[in-house]
C-alpha cells in the first residue's frame, strides 16, 4: 500500500471524546494516519485494553495524581481519544527515514503515552520500542506480551536484577505482574509472588519459587527480605516495606501515589535503598528479548478475555473491575 493509496481512505477505530465509564468509548470510521519520514504504518491486528487505558478514559489516577489530569489526561476531554499503548500488526508502508523495517513485516510495539492502539491502522515513530513479532505465536498472543513484558523489562533492567537475587512481585496476576514473575525468573532470580486465592496455581505455572496468597498472609510480616520488590497494586509503600528489603536492594513503584512519588528520592537517600517510581529505558534490542524469549518458551502470554473491536465497551468493563488476570485483548483485524 502506497502513502497515495492510503490518503483518503478511512479506517474504524475505538474512541473516547468525553471522560466516563465504559460507555464513553464507542467505534467509528477515521482518517487512515499516513507516516511521516520516521514513522512506520501499521495494519493492527490486536491491542489491549490496559489500566492506562482506564485511566485516560476515566481519569482516575492513584491518590493525590488529579492535578496531573490536565497535563496527561486532558482538561474538558481526552488528550488521545483513540486509546490503546500496544499493537501487534503487520507494517505496510515506511517513511524515507525508517531501517530495518519493510512492508510485510509482522511487528509488536509499544506506542506508549501516544496511544493509539485501538483502530485498524497505527501510525509509529521508529523510536518507540517496535519489533519482530514471535514467530510462534498469533498476533493475540504477542499483543499480551507487549504492555506488561514492556514496563516488567523496564523495572528489572532499574534494578539490576540478576542471577541469585531474591525478588517479590506484588501483584503478579496481572499484565505487568505475569511477565515480571517470568522475565526475573529467566534472569535467574529466585521470585516469591503475592496474588489473590483464584491466581495461586496460575503464577506458579509462570516460574514461581514460592507464591504468598494475600488474603491470608501478609508479606511484610514473615521476616523474609528481598533483592527487589516489584509493586504492581500500589499497596507497597516504602514505609510499609523498608524492612523487607535487603540492604541496597530495591522497591520498584510500578503504581504508587502523588506521596509514593515525591518521598522516593528521599528514602532512597536516607536508606541507601533505590526507591523509584520510573524504570530505565527500554532500547529496541531490549525490547526484542520479548519475542526472543516467547519464541524459546521461557516467556508466555496471560490473556484473561478477548474482545471483538465493536465490543470495546465490554472490555472495557471487564477492565474497570480492577480483577483482570493478564491481559484483555482487543481483537481488530
Amino acid at each position: 500500500m502506497t502513502t497515495e493509496q492510503q490518503q483518503g481512505t478511512r479506517m474504524r477505530a475505538a474512541v473516547a471524546y468525553r471522560f466516563g465509564g465504559p460507555e464513553a468509548v464507542r467505534v467509528e470510521q477515521r482518517p487512515m494516519p499516513t507516516p511521516r519520514a520516521d514513522e512506520l504504518l501499521v495494519r493492527v491486528h490486536a491491542s489491549t485494553v490496559s489500566i492506562a487505558d482506564h485511566r485516560m478514559r476515566s481519569r482516575d489516577l492513584p491518590e493525590g495524581l488529579g492535578f496531573l489530569v490536565p497535563i496527561s489526561l486532558g482538561v474538558f476531554r481526552p488528550r488521545k481519544p483513540v486509546l490503546g499503548m500496544d499493537v501487534a500488526g503487520v507494517v505496510v508502508a515506511v517513511g524515507d527515514e525508517v531501517t530495518g523495517f519493510a512492508p510485510g513485516d509482522e511487528v509488536i510495539a509499544m506506542l506508549g503515552s501516544t496511544f493509539g492502539g485501538h483502530a485498524e491502522y497505527a501510525r509509529i515513530p521508529q523510536s518507540k520500542a517496535i519489533a519482530r513479532k514471535p514467530a510462534g505465536l498469533d498476533m493475540q498472543q504477542s499483543v499480551a506480551l507487549v504492555f506488561g513484558g514492556h514496563t516488567a523489562l523496564a523495572f528489572l533492567d532499574r534494578a539490576e536484577v540478576g542471577p541469585g537475587d531474591e525478588v517479590l512481585v506484588n501483584g503478579a496476576s496481572g499484565a505487568v505482574g505475569t511477565a515480571a514473575v517470568q522475565l526475573a525468573k529467566q534472569r535467574g532470580a529466585r521470585v516469591t509472588a503475592v496474588c489473590g486465592t483464584r491466581n495461586v496455581e496460575l503464577v506458579r505455572s509462570l516460574g514461581a519459587d514460592r507464591v504468598i496468597d494475600y488474603t491470608s498472609d501478609d508479606f511484610t510480616q514473615n521476616g523474609e527480605t528481598y533483592d527487589a520488590i516489584l509493586d504492581c497494586v500500589g499497596n507497597a509503600p516504602f514505609d510499609r516495606v523498608a524492612d523487607s528489603i535487603k540492604p541496597g536492594g530495591a522497591l520498584l513503584l510500578v503504581v504508587t501515589s502523588l506521596r509514593g512519588m515525591l518521598r522516593a528520592s528521599r528514602d532512597s537517600r536516607r536508606s541507601g535503598k533505590l526507591v523509584t517510581a520510573s524504570g530505565a529505558p527500554v532500547s529496541h534490542e531490549r525490547f526484542a528479548e520479548l519475542s526472543r524469549l516467547a519464541d524459546s518458551g521461557a516467556l508466555r502470554p496471560v490473556i484473561d478475555r478477548t474482545y471483538d473491536l465493536d465490543d470495546v465497551v465490554e472490555a472495557h468493563r471487564h477492565v474497570d473491575t480492577g480483577h483482570k488476570t493478564g491481559s484483555v485483548v482487543l481483537h481488530i483485524a
